[in-house]
């Protein structure tokens, strides 16, 4: 089954996370495999340090919570919008009821019975700790739309979403007042090693007071030079986490700021770190390194722990 991936360098910085998962299987064996799943039977998975309450949260402003990796649940302007869905407790293969993949490290800040009702589910590639078909078919909803990237719609049961609209860099969707356009970052869209073709994004989202930066997941790039406007961007949700070695997919917690910049954000909201080991990195690494960036101006970091919110009226 793992055929394909057996020869896949895990300390070439090109290798592609996701596929190391299976690469690890494939070089070290399953017997590697079952060590780290008895592992990690004795370690029990960590509640979040903070539960938001999105119950409380008014229609007006804008409204965000974290809910662990790239999962943020945004109020914007009495819109309800998650981005990146992941509540599963590990990711990866979907084998019937097994899934073959990496444990989460801290359980999601909320279950998916416990959110709003999503009207708009952004999605930014289909690597699987982004694009999680167990979350997603659970948050299956008549009522909610779907933003993806291109080449990605195939992976979703379509008929049981409102609308599901697939976005190219530079194309733009509307959801009542909200504006949602899609930009180039620099990654890559494949979920496995043949599909190469999809697509993956980060996405601007706009309403006539609001500007909301949703980076997806990115290497530095000078991209976000171009999402800089006469107003502001009030929000930036940048990934912070798995950097090393992965330096040529992700960037680190200094150019997500400067990304943030680049795109004249206000705040940075850090998301992709503290949830999967997905990365060498110690784990509170990428939150510590960009506080310390942010030392001239601590008011700029929305938030440091999963759970945590923030509110801009």
């Amino acid at each position: 089954m793992y055929e394909q991936y057996k020869n896949v360098n895990l300390a070439d910085p090109d290798a592609r996370p996701i596929v190391v998962v299976i690469g690890t299987i494939a070089r070290r064996g399953v017997p590697t495999l079952l060590e780290r799943y008895a592992r990690e039977r004795k370690q029990p998975l960590e509640a979040a340090p903070f539960m938001p309450r999105p119950q409380l949260w008014p229609d007006a402003g804008l409204h965000a919570a974290w809910l662990g990796h790239s999962t943020v649940l945004i109020r914007l302007d009495g819109l309800t919008i998650l981005t990146d869905p992941v509540f599963s407790r590990r990711i990866g293969l979907n084998l019937g009821p097994l899934t073959i993949g990496l444990r989460r490290l801290v359980l999601p800040a909320l279950a998916i019975r416990e959110l709003p009702p999503p009207d708009l589910i952004l999605l930014s590639h289909a690597h699987m700790d982004h694009f999680d078909l167990p979350s997603l078919r659970a948050l299956e909803s008549p009522h909610t739309r779907v933003i993806t990237a291109a080449k990605t719609s195939d992976l979703l049961r379509l008929q049981r979403y409102e609308k599901v609209e697939e976005l190219g860099w530079g194309e733009a969707a509307r959801v009542g007042d909200v504006s949602v356009r899609a930009f180039e970052v620099r990654h890559w869209g494949a979920r496995m090693q043949s599909d190469t073709y999809r697509g993956f994004n980060g996405y601007l989202i706009e309403t006539p007071t609001r500007r909301v930066v949703f980076g997806g997941d990115t290497a530095m790039t000078d991209r976000f030079r171009q999402l800089r406007a006469s107003r502001s961007v009030d929000l930036a949700i940048m990934p912070i986490g798995a950097y090393n070695p992965w330096i040529r997919a992700h960037c680190t917690p200094e150019q997500a700021l400067q990304m943030a910049d680049d795109a004249g954000a206000e705040r940075i909201l850090p998301v992709h770190h503290q949830t999967f080991e997905l990365s060498r990195e110690p784990r509170r690494e990428p939150i510590e390194r960009l506080f310390t960036a942010l030392s001239h101006a601590p008011e700029r970091l929305a938030l440091e722990e999963i759970g945590q919110e923030i509110h801009l009226n």
